[in-house]
């Protein structure tokens, strides 16, 4: 099969950012699959397209100015034009299938051109709930502007032959457009066991690189601190925590416009460089070694229902390292999940010293901790191994190859009243 995978965002291990999409294509290359990743190319310097060798996977990099710090028009102007650069570089490319993944959901568009050109099934990986998440977040806020994306929402889905959602609540929504459920597959993100599962002489090392940590109890968190994450909650949370434990110690690892305002934060909460630190981004090849010093690794998000439904890389990487997991939102699948498994915490998004007292209580009870990571490491290994869900991936994506009709005649889907108001 040839595989022609659409992903803006595409990372391999010694990058910052989820692997998803590398692991998945490297999967497809060791089955004797032909994948060629059409993405953009953040490092500057370059005007036009390169190709490299990525673990088999051939990729396709076009040059996209680094979105980080830009404001959301701004991001908008990029996704609009790396889509036109895919549509046509993609059209040029041999395939069996289109494989597109969002976010950004302007993805979409040259992965149906692609399709209809070379007439072959597209298939669609919906990683957000585009556009309620960044409505709900205030990015998107004239009617025009939610119109529009509420429109390529439609044109999304009404031209995939079979969607893939990264979560229950994801299903729902795309299944509440008036997509065929029975056409729609939940694959979450993975565990790699093989890539988390170090000696503990990593995580060693990585404590006495760092005098201020050492033997103390870690709590982290590595990712993406853009507006929707709200990882100030986690300086508020160090800072009623260090006036009843002061031992234990906060890292935030990441690069975003947000890291000046959580310094800021913290330095007015008087925590900055006390027990609570920010460091640069690391390569997804060093995340093994944090996690292995780490006693809690946290995700973040802001309390609002439209993030409740999301499958976050930094959980499943926790996970598959056997470390237990605190989140800030009380509903949605994964604080569920934690609930029934005993795999972490679900703490108060609004009450910092209630969560304080919750965290602390955990970090200092040695039972708790050997009982959570028990928990982590059984749900990594029986529900959300790597190889499982990839093997799951590649059936899905061949039986819209075997099964499904072609781009040329799409599926007609009805219209709900959501997309009617």
């Amino acid at each position: 099969m040839r595989v022609l995978y659409l992903y803006q965002y595409f990372s391999t291990p010694e990058m910052a950012g989820g692997t998803r999409s590398y692991e998945i294509a490297r999967h497809l290359v060791s089955r004797g699959h032909e994948v060629h990743m059409v993405t953009s190319d953040l490092r500057g310097g370059s005007t036009t397209w390169r190709e490299t060798d990525e673990a088999g996977i051939r990729v396709h990099w076009y040059p996209v100015a680094n979105q980080q710090h830009d404001n959301y028009p701004k991001r908008l102007r990029a996704f609009v034009r790396f889509a036109w650069a895919a549509a046509r570089r993609a059209a040029s490319l041999p395939a069996d299938v289109v494989f597109a993944t969002s976010t950004p959901l302007t993805i979409a568009l040259p992965a149906v051109w692609a399709a209809r050109r070379k007439k072959v099934p597209m298939v669609f990986e919906v990683r957000d709930l585009w556009p309620e998440m960044p409505i709900a977040v205030g990015a998107l806020r004239s009617r025009v502007s939610i119109a529009a994306a509420r429109q390529l929402e439609r044109f999304a889905y009404r031209n995939a032959e079979h969607i893939i959602a990264l979560a229950p609540g994801m299903k729902e929504g795309i299944a509440a457009t008036g997509y065929p459920s029975d056409r729609i597959t939940v694959i979450p993100n993975m565990c790699d066991l093989h890539r988390f599962q170090v000696e503990e002489q990593q995580g060693f090392a990585f404590r006495r690189a760092r005098p201020w940590l050492l033997d103390r109890p870690l709590v982290v968190f590595a990712g993406s601190l853009g507006f929707a994450n709200g990882v100030d909650y986690l300086a508020r949370l160090a800072a009623a925590t260090r006036t009843r434990d002061p031992e234990i110690r906060f890292l935030v690892i990441g690069l975003h416009r947000g890291g000046d305002k959580i310094r800021r934060v913290a330095r007015e909460l008087g925590v900055l460089e006390q027990n609570f630190f920010v460091e640069p981004t690391i390569p997804k090849s060093e995340m093994p070694s944090l996690l292995s010093a780490a006693d809690i690794s946290t995700c973040l998000l802001l309390n609002i229902r439209e993030l409740w439904t999301n499958s976050p890389n930094k959980v499943f990487d926790a996970l598959a390292a056997g470390r237990p997991v605190a989140i800030n939102h009380q509903h949605g699948w994964l604080a569920d999940l934690i609930r029934e498994t005993g795999c972490g915490l679900v703490l108060d998004p609004e009450d910092v010293n209630s969560a304080a007292e919750m965290l602390i209580s955990s970090i200092r009870d040695n039972a708790w901790q050997a009982n959570a990571r028990i928990a982590a490491s059984r749900l990594a290994r029986e529900r959300f191994n790597r190889d499982t869900l990839v093997a799951q991936w590649e059936a899905a994506v061949l039986g819209a190859v075997e099964n499904g009709r072609t781009q040329q005649q799409p599926t007609t889907i009805t219209v709900s009243h959501r997309e009617a108001a």
